[in-house]
């Protein structure tokens, strides 16, 4: 009957494979030092031969460590270089600290708002005029997002004012958004054939 892998016990380093697996667990059951000083170093070679970058000078420290490892911290041989330790392996990243502000309204989501309020802060002349209508037509496209039937400019209008607390205004009568079209469903790359 065959033993497949599932049913074996789960490998350490997979990325070594079974046979150096079992190898490393050979070398365990080595009574004599010496003989399994040799063992472990016919081990390391093996290693080598699979990832050749590990035999850079830089690097040779990993091979080792990953003998330590494969044998659950219990070989007992002469390491060339101090191991890594188990408490080093289990160590926690930091945690990232995400800003905790609440956004809103989601469609238009943070940064719109950091726009705008930007935006707000520029001095009055044609360069903010631009930044302002480029922000709106940005809030048009994010609102037609959730609203694929339309929206009216008076809309983007009134959360661009409720946004900046009322130090961007613009009106429908003397400005105007980019109407945006909803882009045709691509069709299948299958045609039908005409019959004859």
């Amino acid at each position: 009957m065959l033993t497949y892998n599932t049913r074996l016990k789960q490998l350490i380093l997979p990325e070594y494979g079974r046979n150096l697996q079992r190898m490393v667990d050979h070398c365990l059951t080595i009574e004599d030092r010496e003989e399994r000083n040799i063992c472990a170093l016919s081990i390391i070679t093996a290693m080598e031969s699979l990832f050749p970058e590990l035999k850079q000078p830089e690097n040779a420290h990993k091979v080792w460590d990953h003998l330590a490892i494969m044998s659950d911290f219990k070989l007992d041989i002469d390491f060339p270089d101090e191991v890594v330790q188990p408490d080093q392996l289990k160590t926690t990243p930091e945690t990232v600290p995400y800003p905790q502000s609440g956004i809103r309204v989601r469609h238009y989501g943070k940064i719109i708002e950091q726009m705008i309020a930007k935006a707000a802060d520029m001095p009055e002349g044609e360069e903010r005029d631009e930044v302002i209508m480029l922000i709106a037509n940005h809030m048009k496209k994010q609102m037609l997002a959730v609203n694929p039937d339309g929206v009216d400019d008076r809309k983007i209008f009134d959360d661009l004012a409720w946004y900046s607390r009322g130090s961007i205004r613009l009106s429908p009568e003397t400005h105007r958004l980019h109407e945006f079209q909803a882009m045709p469903q691509p069709q299948s790359g299958k045609k039908k054939k005409k019959r004859k």
